[in-house]
């Protein structure tokens, strides 16, 4: 089970789905071998050898990339596992480099560093449903 967030271009000014205008259309990340190479100045220790599918892991985390096979990359979708407030570092370090906002799929919009997430209500869900901690 995963926390989605997907990283997608969008104006400045857009600080909410809500305030997006409904038939916006985002601009492209870029052509994907540009895209990747973003991802391994900015993550490093990530594991492209997949380049549709990268890997990153952390001490508690991991975080599958979901780059694609097209080009232009359009959006990036981050299925992100385990435990640890610090995954949200990579994630924004790595948006900040495309050029992207987060949308958190959990709460349906998006979300900004050091502000709230889903994340901890997924993992409350997440727990509940493995029967972690029981």
């Amino acid at each position: 089970m995963s926390w989605d967030v997907l990283l997608v271009r969008l104006p400045d000014e857009v600080t909410s789905v809500s305030g997006m205008a409904h038939d916006y259309v985002p601009a492209p990340l870029g052509w994907r071998h540009d895209v990747l190479a973003t991802v391994a100045r900015v993550l490093p220790e990530a594991d492209l050898s997949d380049p549709a599918w990268g890997d990153l892991s952390g001490p508690t985390w991991s975080i599958e990339l979901g780059i694609g096979a097209r080009d232009p990359v359009d959006s990036m979708m981050l299925h992100i596992r385990g435990a640890g407030d610090d995954v949200l570092t990579p994630v924004f370090e790595l948006a900040g480099a495309l050029g992207c906002k987060v949308f958190d799929c959990s709460a349906g919009d998006l979300i900004a560093p050091g502000g709230p997430s889903g994340r901890h209500g997924f993992q409350r869900f997440r727990d509940q449903v493995v029967g972690e901690g029981r």
